[in-house]
């Protein structure tokens, strides 16, 4: 006879929300890694709820980022506050990362721009980040997101996360398709590093 099929309302749900509070943003992040890829998020800063948006879309993560911050100061804050946020709640999600693919790259396109993406759910915090722009860049939306603070952002999720992370820009001109390339990259390489598809820890070590 074969094995019952399991309940699925015994399956573990990888979902958790963190609160970040300091004299410069209060944040609200919650997700559901195992989610559908709905995504609620305002921070202030349009053109970022767009980029947290196809991070949640194309993750296949259910996302909801809520924050409040200086802008009147700067973005930056902000910015690096939603990634400390998220990263903490997705390594929160994670768990013991028991059955995960671990490893996931992709070369993605958005029409003239082409980003390589390489990500390891390691344990070990690293960024690689090779997408420059000029400090004279015009800012994306209204209040301007300086693009230049994409890298901010994807440092202080990798720090907070715990997670290897390579991004590199083949070729591109266009601010906007060169930024949100970069953020569907990631979106799907962190979709597939995620995935179940065992029931240990791929580590030779035994933890990650």
């Amino acid at each position: 006879m074969s094995p019952a099929a399991p309940d699925p309302t015994t399956v573990h749900r990888r979902a958790a929300r963190v609160s970040r509070a300091t004299k410069e943003t209060s944040i609200e992040v919650e997700v559901d890694l195992d989610g559908t890829g709905s995504a609620e998020v305002s921070t202030g800063l349009p053109f970022f709820d767009h980029m947290l948006a196809q991070l949640g879309r194309h993750g296949g993560i259910d996302l909801t980022v809520d924050a409040v911050g200086d802008l009147d100061v700067d973005a930056h804050h902000t910015v690096e506050d939603v990634g400390i946020a998220l990263g903490e709640v997705v390594s929160e999600a994670l768990g013991d990362k028991a059955g995960v693919t671990r490893f996931a790259s992709i070369s993605l396109p958005l029409d003239e721009a082409l980003v390589d993406v390489a990500l390891d759910l390691s344990g070990r915090p690293f960024l690689a980040y090779t997408i420059g722009f000029a400090p004279d860049t015009p800012g994306l939306g209204t209040p301007p997101f300086d693009p230049q603070l994409a890298e901010e952002f994807w440092r202080a999720f990798v720090t907070a996360a715990g997670i290897t992370l390579h991004v590199r820009l083949v070729t591109g001109k266009n601010t906007h398709h060169i930024v949100e390339a970069s953020f569907k990259a990631v979106a799907r390489c962190l979709r597939e590093a995620i995935r179940v598809q065992g029931g240990g820890i791929p580590s030779t070590k035994g933890t990650l």
